[in-house]
């Protein structure tokens, strides 16, 4: 009777309520895949990367359960690194990738104590740890090229605009 006092308690709670909208909102409505397609350069995934802290919140700081916060950043970082993908394949994938969704199905696992999720996230603790110190090391290699692209680009108008100046404006 206590247990279910607990998940009464935690699914009234507000930030259970917010994780629900965001899974909505994000996942089924795609607003996560629409803003990553329209803010280029890997900026609209690190913006929706932000409602993915509700998650891990409600995990670590609610739920204290360190292997259940880990898949979620697993979850979350892999979703950005999709989204990172260039010439908008990775914004394509993102229509299929519903990292909202598993997290709140492994939260609503564990407030509910499903014995078949609480034991998919232990057993794949270790796994998520080095999958979070990969993906890390991806997105920053992800980020890295979109930096240079965009400096190369820049660089290049930059001294072409400089040429076109010498020739039209100095030499006329």
């Amino acid at each position: 009777m206590n247990r279910d006092k607990a998940q009464k308690k935690l699914k009234k709670s507000q930030s259970y309520a917010a994780m629900q909208r965001i899974a909505d909102w994000m996942d089924r409505f795609y607003v996560d895949a629409i803003v990553g397609m329209a803010l280029p350069y890997g900026i609209g995934d690190l913006i929706m990367a932000v409602f993915s802290l509700v998650y891990v919140y409600f995990s670590f700081f609610i739920l204290h359960s360190v292997p259940l916060s880990l898949a979620i950043i697993n979850n979350s970082l892999r979703d950005i690194a999709i989204g990172l993908i260039p010439f908008f394949i990775g914004d394509i994938l993102d229509f299929f990738h519903r990292s909202n969704r598993q997290n709140m199905r492994l939260i609503e696992g564990f407030v509910n104590g499903d014995r078949a999720t609480i034991h998919e996230v232990n057993a794949k603790a270790v796994q998520s740890i080095v999958m979070i110190i990969v993906l890390i090391i991806i997105i920053v290699l992800q980020l890295r090229m979109y930096y240079l692209i965009v400096s190369s680009v820049f660089g290049f108008f930059s001294s072409l605009g400089d040429m076109l100046y010498q020739l039209f404006v100095v030499s006329g």
